[in-house]
């Protein structure tokens, strides 16, 4: 089973090593990295030659990128995704805590039955060494305020074929609608490996600041409301208490 890791990058110099290092620890033995870079000038895409040309002939390793403008992450995103062809697909901005995490991922994904469409874990926010946000995910239900995190997230393709790729009219909350999206058919079930395999960056498109908080949190209803989801305002602020228990 092939995983495609999607790695999306603007000017990222400074944390980008980071990703890539531990995208090239990983055990998993059929991994494709796809990197989009939306025409950086602070030297993040010669890191990316240097990449590709480091795991240029590892059996069963590949990566494909490309450098060029595009219209925002969400873009980049979906651009990434088009770009791949691995049956199960994951979102790689951040750092793979251990080297088999990919694999834990992929066994959970195995494990979890006929409707398990794919697998979370836990995430941990930081800056540089210092940890500032805790999230134990668990699992949970979209009516009570709960949703994985989706830095976490590896989808079989399917999903993204049966309900589509990331709503570029939002502009922090685009990977919360498109959880919304598939996890409002309870058919749909989400394997959880109780283990922090994902350390993200602080500072996010949804986390960087008051004001940008706000916007996530009115996109965040938006999101709910456009698919139709009972209770939209009492969701959003359950899920905004669940947020605030992480610090």
């Amino acid at each position: 089973m092939k995983v495609s890791l999607l790695v999306t990058v603007y000017n990222v110099k400074e944390t980008l090593p980071i990703t890539l290092q531990s995208i090239a620890m990983q055990d998993y033995p059929a991994l494709e990295v796809v990197i989009v870079d939306g025409g950086s000038t602070d030297g993040t895409v010669e890191l990316i030659e240097a990449f590709a040309a480091r795991m240029e002939g590892r059996q069963g390793f590949s990566v494909r990128w490309i450098s060029e403008p595009d219209d925002g992450l969400y873009d980049a995103m979906n651009k990434a995704y088009r770009m791949s062809s691995g049956e199960v697909v994951a979102i790689c901005n951040d750092k793979l805590c251990k080297p088999n995490a990919v694999s834990l991922f992929v066994e959970a994904i195995k494990q979890g039955g006929e409707c398990c469409v794919g697998a979370h874990a836990d995430l941990v926010y930081v800056e540089g060494e210092r940890v500032v946000r805790t999230w134990r995910m668990g699992q949970g239900r979209l009516s009570q305020g709960w949703m994985p995190g989706h830095p976490t997230l590896f989808l079989r393709r399917e999903i993204y074929e049966k309900y589509g790729l990331y709503d570029t009219t939002y502009r922090c909350a685009a990977d919360y609608e498109f959880m919304v999206r598939f996890l409002k058919d309870e058919n749909n079930e989400l394997a959880y490996v109780p283990d922090t395999l994902v350390a993200m960056f602080y500072g996010g498109t949804s986390n960087a600041g008051l004001k940008n908080y706000l916007v996530s949190f009115r996109e965040g209803f938006l999101a709910l409301r456009k698919n139709r989801v009972p209770h939209p305002l009492l969701i959003t602020l359950r899920r905004t208490f669940r947020v605030l228990l992480q610090f």
